[in-house]
């Protein structure tokens, strides 16, 4: 590298000739070797390895072009042509950047009036849509990457899908997915229904089958109307805790909060409250559904899966005692259920043996049971299963499915047919604070027969995978499907029509 003294020489050397010797020496390659140069070189592009050691000053970082354009055409507003007014707001933009837009690109490059104006003021018929908003949006036809805060999509969203911006509406999409919580969920699905997000509705709907059950709220409860909780009531992927009666009880509580929306209490006291409401509007004549405050729920409660509650007699009490439903579906319910445990007992019937995953997913049993570290765990479901006693272990990161016949007590009866057939599907899933997904696996569904007292490992776990609490969910079917009746609604009204029904 040189002494001290030769690198103050070399440094005190005019530039030229110290360009014009380094040439000379032969350091550079080029036809500019031997004379002065006085235009850029070509060969600076490509230094050798020993211009590489040299210590070069470092080059102060400019400006980027889309920080530039940002500033001096957006924010400062040089060279605008032409002028938007819109909420109390002007922006001077320029129509080559507004092209962008499918909105504007219409209005200019057609025959309206406004295609020739320098002022354009913009009518906005989005509340959504505010001032900040149109600032973000505006802005973002100016630079490359534009930062949308989860509290903001939605007015962003409302203003990119006005100005036909499909980039801008693909992020805030997006942005959606990745912030979907307890105090988004019921606002992003709002808006993605709105807006036409069909992969942001899917996100939150599953959200809500995951965590509706598992991590009850009351806000949120609050927050979701009988539209939202339909389908998910309907759906065999709601993730159930404990039993069905679960389900039934998480019901009443929605809909004594949609009808006090002003209760205010800790969600441990919500089913005492929501009881204590119920028996001061308790009717002997009349069922709940069937009174002016109650005919609103009717579709949501009409998608409960009864044959799963009455099989348990506290549950099949709390029914009665509670008289929201009309009397004719549990009739129509208990019926069925007759039949069923006559053809178990008479006709042998074994269980299901044919795959039919419509069948499965319209009329299986949901159950589940929360795991709150490792560690060793044997349950089984309450209710009468048609003799069918099924012990679920999990130890060891097996989870094991056993027809208990002889072995171990159960509560009930027990079929002895040497063999039953059983339809299930096994998930599990763990979620972060925010309730989003953080692992989950899932047998699918699945076609089992089982001998007396016989174990069967269903699931094998992989110890890196696992994150307690753990999520257990269960979907069951223990007998044959068959043709029967029973409740449906339309429109808010009970009907009774032949479709499938699949009991326990």
């Amino acid at each position: 590298m040189g002494t001290l003294g030769s690198r103050m020489q070399a440094s005190s050397q005019d530039p030229e000739e110290a360009i014009e010797t380094a040439c000379a020496s032969g350091k550079h390659g080029c036809e500019c070797r031997k004379r002065k140069r006085t235009a850029h070189c070509d060969c600076d592009s490509e230094p050798d390895e020993e211009d590489a050691l040299l210590d070069t000053p470092r080059r102060k970082k400019l400006k980027s072009t889309s920080k530039y354009i940002y500033q001096t055409l957006f924010l400062n507003g040089e060279n605008s042509d032409i002028r938007i007014c819109a909420l109390g707001q002007e922006w001077n933009l320029h129509k080559v950047y507004l092209c962008q837009s499918g909105y504007f690109s219409s209005m200019f490059s057609g025959s309206w009036k406004e295609s020739n104006m320098m002022v354009i003021p913009l009518e906005i018929p989005d509340q959504n849509i505010d001032t900040e908003a149109l600032q973000v949006v505006f802005g973002s036809l100016y630079r490359d990457d534009v930062l949308i805060k989860p509290s903001r999509v939605v007015s962003i969203l409302a203003a990119a899908c006005m100005l036909q911006l499909d980039g801008l509406i693909q992020q805030c999409g997006e942005t959606m997915k990745e912030n979907v919580s307890v105090k988004t969920v019921c606002g992003y699905y709002s808006s993605a229904s709105i807006y036409g997000l069909d992969s942001v509705m899917k996100k939150c709907q599953e959200w809500l089958l995951n965590n509706l059950m598992t991590h009850q709220n009351v806000d949120l409860m609050k927050e979701l109307g009988s539209d939202v909780m339909e389908p998910l009531i309907q759906s065999s992927d709601l993730f159930v805790m404990q039993v069905e009666m679960d389900v039934y009880t998480a019901l009443k509580k929605w809909m004594f909060l949609q009808l006090n929306p002003s209760w205010d209490g800790p969600i441990k006291q919500l089913l005492a409250d929501a009881d204590t409401w119920l028996c001061k509007r308790r009717t002997e004549e009349e069922p709940f559904l069937k009174t002016e405050d109650g005919a609103p729920f009717t579709p949501v409660f009409s998608h409960v899966r009864l044959q799963y509650i009455i099989n348990d007699l506290a549950s099949a009490r709390i029914l009665e005692r509670d008289n929201i439903l009309p009397p004719d579906w549990l009739t129509s319910v208990y019926k069925s259920q007759w039949f069923a445990m006559l053809r178990t007992e008479h006709d042998n019937d074994n269980g299901p043996q044919d795959a039919n995953k419509e069948e499965f997913e319209s009329s299986s049993m949901r159950c589940g049971r929360k795991l709150t570290k490792d560690g060793d765990y044997c349950w089984r479901w309450t209710g009468f299963n048609f003799g069918f006693d099924l012990l679920v272990t999990y130890t060891n990161r097996f989870i094991v499915f056993k027809r208990n016949t002889l072995s171990q007590p159960c509560g009930g009866a027990v079929s002895l047919q040497p063999r039953r057939h059983l339809a299930y599907r096994l998930r599990l899933a763990s979620f972060d604070n925010s309730g989003k997904l953080v692992c989950s696996r899932s047998t699918g569904y699945q076609l089992l027969t089982l001998e007396k007292d016989q174990e069967y490992v269903v699931m094998n776990l992989d110890s890196r995978l696992l994150s307690f609490p753990l999520y257990v969910c269960c979907n069951f079917q223990y007998t044959s499907p068959h043709m029967d009746r029973r409740p449906d609604c339309d429109h808010g009204h009970l009907s009774q029509g032949i479709i499938h029904y699949y009991p326990l």
